[in-house]
C-alpha cells in the first residue's frame, strides 16, 4: 500500500492563513472566497505565542478555538503550528537571556523574529509547555492532519548560554581534551586547551575575521554542527510535547532547501514528513528550483514531501517584487508535485495590511475580492487538483542516479583557508545536476552516509570531507560495477578537517588511480583549456595537476607550464569505474561528459524532451506518472514516450505521437504497466 503524506485524499491545496490579525466580522468573507478557490487545508497559528500567552501563568485559547471551529465548519483540513518561531514582549523584559547574541557579539533585544537562543533554558521550558497545551487541546479534533512546529528555524546564537552548551557538547563528541586538541590541530598558533572553560565560541571576537573567513577551521565547523544540532533539539522537544497527546498525528516543520546553517539530512531523521518552503526568484534556473525539490525529497529518504509554502505571485523580500508571470504558479507548482510533493500550499491566504509582508503575495489580495488575475489562476489551479483526486498521492521516483550533498563538507570547503575565495560548493553541485536535469535523467540527492548500492551512477562534486566510513561505501559501490564521478578539491580530509596524508585525493585515490601534486588556483579572468571529444573546453577556477596511478587520461591541459597533463581521467577499479574531473568548465562539456556516462550505464531520460521541456516521472505500483513542463516562452512538441491519458484534459495519446504544450503548459501522463 503507498503511504500518504498525511489523512488527506488528493493533493493538498492551501496554505497559511491568519485570521487572528483581522476582525472576526470578516472571516466568513475569507473562508467563501477560499472555499471559492479550492482551498481545503490551512496551515494556523504560525506566530500567535503573544496572543495565546499574554503573560507567565496565563493562557488564552478563546480565539484559537474560534478559529479551529471555523475551519471544522468549512471542511477544512488544519495543520496546525506550535507558535514558537517568535516569543512574547514579556518574556523577552522578564528573561533577557533568551535573547540571542549575534555573531559580532551584540545582544539582541526584542523583535523581528528568530530571536530566541535555542540553549535558553527559559525558552525551552516555555515553548515546550506552550505545545503540550496545544496538543492536549484540540487532540481530538478530527480536522487537525499535522503539527507544524515553530516556523523555518534558522540563524545563529553566540551567547553564554550557547558558550556553555557548546563545551557540554564538546565532552560528549570528544570526551577528553587530549582528544579534542588533536582533532582540533591547536599545536597550530597555541591554541592548546587546558580546561574545558577556556574554549570559546567562535566567532568576530575570536577566531573569525568575517563569517567565512576562520583561522580556525574544525572549531568553527563544530560550531555549526552545533548549532544545528541544537536547534534541533528545541524542535525534537517540542515533537516530544505533541506527541504525547496526538501520538498518530505526523509532525513536521518547514525547510529551506539548500539551506546552509542546518545540517538537514540529521533533521529528515527526525522528521514524520519533510516540508519546505519554495521561493526562487524569476531569474533562477528551473534546474536550481528542481535541485532544492530533489534535495527535500533526499533529506526525507526518497518519501514524498510537502511543499509548505510559495507565494501566488510577488516576494517581498526580493530586490525587485516582481509578479509571476500568467501561468508560472502553475507551473511551478506542478513542478514541486513531479518530484514529489503531495501538497501545493501557498504563503499566504490573505494579505496582512501592515509590516515587511504586506506586499507578499496572497490569494486574497488587498482588494479583498476575486476579481483579481492571482485569484483566478489560483482558482483554475485548485479546481484541477479537485479533479486529479486521489492520483500520484504517494508515488514516489526510481532514479538510477544519485548526487551527493553534504552539509558537512560545503561547511568545511567554504571555511576552508584556499585554494579560491570563488570556489562555492551549492554552485559547483548544482553545475552537475543542470547536466542530468537539462537532460531529463532521474536523479536522487543522497548525503555522505547514505546507501548507494541501488545506483548505477554516483556524482559527488567537490567532496573535500570524506567522514570515516565513506570511502568504503564509495570503494564497494564501485566494485560491484558501479560508476563513480568526483572533481577537484575532493578526498582531502577527514571529519576533523585535518589534511589525510599520504597525497590528494587522500582515501579515494586508489579508486580513481591518481596523484593530484599541485592545484592552480586561476583567477575569474583567467582561463585553461582542454580538448574533449574533439571540442575545445575552458577550464577555470581551479587546474589539477596530476599524475596517473592507473587511470586513463580522457583530455589534458592545453596551456601553461602543465600543458599535456591530465584534466579529464577514468579509472576501471574491480568491476565499475571512477571519474575524475580535475577543473570547472563549461555547462556544455557537463552535458556532453554525463550523456556519455549514462549512455554507458543504460541510464535513460524520463521522456525524450525539447530544450527547455522538463520531464519527471513518478511511480506507484504499476502505475506511471509522466510530467511535462514547458518552462520556455514558446509551444513545444514532445513525443510521448508511451501510451497514456493526460489526467488534466483526458486526451489519450499513443505510443510516440506528438504532444503539444503551450508556453508554461503542463501534462500529466497516466499509464499503467501490463
Amino acid at each position: 500500500m503507498w503511504e500518504k503524506v498525511w489523512n488527506h485524499e488528493k493533493i493538498a491545496y492551501g496554505g497559511d492563513y491568519n485570521p487572528e490579525q483581522w476582525p472576526e466580522d470578516t472571516w466568513e468573507e475569507d473562508m467563501r472566497l477560499l472555499k471559492l478557490a479550492h482551498v481545503d487545508i490551512l496551515t494556523l497559528n504560525v506566530f500567535s505565542w503573544a496572543a495565546l500567552q499574554p503573560s507567565e501563568e496565563e493562557y488564552r485559547f478563546e480565539k484559537l478555538d474560534k478559529i479551529m471551529e471555523l475551519a471544522r465548519k468549512h471542511k477544512m483540513k488544519v495543520c496546525l503550528a506550535t507558535s514558537s518561531a517568535a516569543h512574547p514582549a514579556w518574556m523577552a523584559k522578564k528573561y533577557p537571556e533568551i535573547l540571542r547574541t549575534d555573531f559580532t557579539g551584540m545582544k539582541l533585544k526584542f523583535g523581528a523574529r528568530h530571536n530566541s537562543c535555542p540553549n535558553s533554558l527559559i525558552y525551552r521550558k516555555y515553548s515546550v509547555r506552550l505545545a503540550e497545551k496545544l496538543a492536549e487541546r484540540y487532540k481530538d479534533y478530527d480536522h487537525l492532519v499535522a503539527w507544524h512546529i515553530s516556523n523555518e528555524y534558522g540563524g545563529e546564537c553566540y551567547c553564554e548560554n550557547c558558550e556553555k552548551a557548546f563545551r557540554v557538547w564538546l565532552k560528549k563528541r570528544y570526551k577528553t581534551l587530549d582528544e579534542l586538541n588533536r582533532a582540533w590541530n591547536t599545536s597550530f598558533w597555541g591554541h592548546t586547551f587546558y580546561e574545558w572553560d577556556e574554549i570559546v565560541l567562535p566567532n568576530q571576537r575570536s577566531e573569525h575575521l568575517g563569517e567565512d573567513q576562520t583561522a580556525a577551521q574544525t572549531i568553527s565547523i563544530d560550531y555549526r554542527r552545533f548549532n544545528s544540532d541544537s536547534i534541533m533539539d528545541c524542535f525534537c522537544l517540542e515533537y516530544d510535547a505533541v506527541k504525547k497527546y496526538t501520538p498518530d498525528i505526523p509532525v513536521t516543520t518547514n525547510l529551506m532547501g539548500a539551506y546552509k546553517a542546518l545540517d538537514y539530512h540529521k533533521w529528515g531523521e527526525k522528521m514524520d514528513f519533510i516540508s519546505w518552503d519554495n521561493y526562487p526568484s524569476n531569474e533562477d534556473s528551473f534546474s536550481k528550483t528542481a535541485m532544492n525539490h530533489d534535495l527535500m525529497r533526499g533529506v526525507g529518504k526518497g518519501k514524498p514531501f510537502v511543499l509548505m509554502e510559495q507565494t501566488p505571485s510577488q516576494q517581498n523580500w526580493q530586490p525587485f517584487n516582481a509578479l509571476k508571470r500568467p501561468g508560472v504558479m502553475r507551473l511551478w507548482s506542478y513542478q514541486a508535485v513531479a518530484h514529489g510533493s503531495d501538497a501545493v500550499m501557498f504563503f499566504q491566504m490573505k494579505r496582512s495590511i501592515g509590516s515587511c509582508e504586506k506586499y507578499h503575495g496572497a490569494i486574497i489580495s488587498h482588494a479583498g475580492h476575486e476579481n483579481t488575475r492571482v485569484f483566478r489562476e489560483v482558482q483554475e489551479l485548485g479546481a484541477e487538483l479537485d479533479k486529479l483526486g486521489g492520483e500520484i498521492l504517494g508515488s514516489t521516483g526510481t532514479a538510477q542516479t544519485a548526487l551527493m550533498f553534504d552539509w558537512e563538507n560545503w561547511w568545511a570547503v567554504e571555511y576552508s583557508a584556499g585554494p579560491s575565495v570563488s570556489l562555492k560548493y551549492h554552485d559547483e553541485v548544482l553545475r552537475y545536476y543542470t547536466a542530468l536535469h537539462t537532460q531529463n535523467i532521474p536523479v536522487d540527492i543522497v548525503g555522505e552516509d547514505d546507501d548507494l548500492s541501488q545506483y548505477k551512477l554516483v556524482i559527488a562534486p567537490v567532496l573535500y570531507m570524506t567522514r570515516p566510513g565513506v570511502d568504503v561505501r564509495i570503494r564497494e559501490f564501485v566494485e560491484g560495477g558501479g560508476t563513480f564521478l568526483t572533481t577537484f578539491f575532493s578526498g582531502y580530509v577527514d571529519e576533523n578537517d585535518l589534511v589525510i596524508i599520504g597525497g590528494y585525493p587522500g582515501k579515494l585515490r586508489d579508486i580513481l588511480g591518481i596523484w593530484v601534486e599541485e592545484t592552480d588556483a586561476l583567477p575569474d579572468t583567467k582561463k585553461n583549456s582542454f580538448i574533449y571529444g574533439g571540442q575545445n573546453y575552458s577550464a577555470q577556477l581551479l587546474c589539477d595537476i596530476m599524475h596517473l596511478e592507473g587511470a586513463e587520461a580522457l583530455a589534458e591541459y592545453q596551456e601553461d607550464f602543465y600543458a599535456g597533463t591530465p584534466v579529464v581521467t577514468c579509472n576501471k577499479f574491480a568491476k565499475g569505474n571512477a571519474y575524475y574531473v580535475g577543473t570547472r568548465s563549461e555547462q556544455a562539456f557537463y552535458e556532453k561528459l554525463i550523456k556519455e556516462i549514462c549512455e554507458k550505464q543504460q541510464i535513460k531520460p524520463a521522456a525524450d524532451a525539447p530544450s527547455g521541456v522538463e520531464a519527471v516521472e513518478r511511480f506507484r505500483g504499476k502505475e506511471h506518472y509522466l510530467f511535462l513542463l514547458n518552462h520556455s516562452e514558446e509551444n513545444k512538441q514532445v513525443s510521448v514516450p508511451v501510451a497514456g491519458t493526460d489526467l488534466l484534459t483526458g486526451n489519450i495519446y499513443q505510443n510516440d505521437e506528438c504532444l503539444t504544450l503551450t508556453a508554461k503548459g503542463v501534462a500529466v501522463l497516466k499509464w499503467t504497466e501490463e
